[in-house]
């Protein structure tokens, strides 16, 4: 059998392809339909991953209403903070590590505090 004689399925749908001999789907609804399947489980784990993230630079900005702030680790947890999320260390010359989520950052002090800034042009 030559290859224009033979029929194409769509890989979503299973309904007949017409066209071309290398089209693989009868629509670009099918198309991302097929590619949102396949790629579900990548984009659930980074979804996750993001919406974490989210959460914490929303209770760090909640506490660093003028750029500026502090707040207790137990204020922060009992917001819902995850200490393992954040998207970047920034070192200072001094050597403290700033621990951020996007654009809001966290600096331990004594006694389980944390100095919660906004990002500034000084740090980049």
């Amino acid at each position: 059998m030559a290859e224009e004689d033979q029929i194409k399925e769509c890989l979503e749908c299973k309904i007949e392809i017409e066209g071309r001999i290398d089209k693989k789907f009868c629509s670009d609804y099918c198309r991302n339909l097929f590619n949102n399947k396949q790629n579900r489980d990548a984009n659930k784990y980074v979804r996750n991953i993001n919406n974490r993230l989210r959460k914490n630079r929303k209770i760090l900005e909640q506490f660093c209403p003028a750029g500026k702030g502090v707040a207790h680790k137990d204020e922060l947890l009992v917001e819902g903070f995850n200490f393992d999320y954040f998207t970047n260390i920034y070192t200072t010359k001094t050597g403290a590590k700033y621990f951020f989520c996007y654009d809001y950052g966290y600096l331990s002090l004594e006694d389980e505090r944390f100095a919660i800034v906004k990002r500034g042009d000084y740090i980049k």
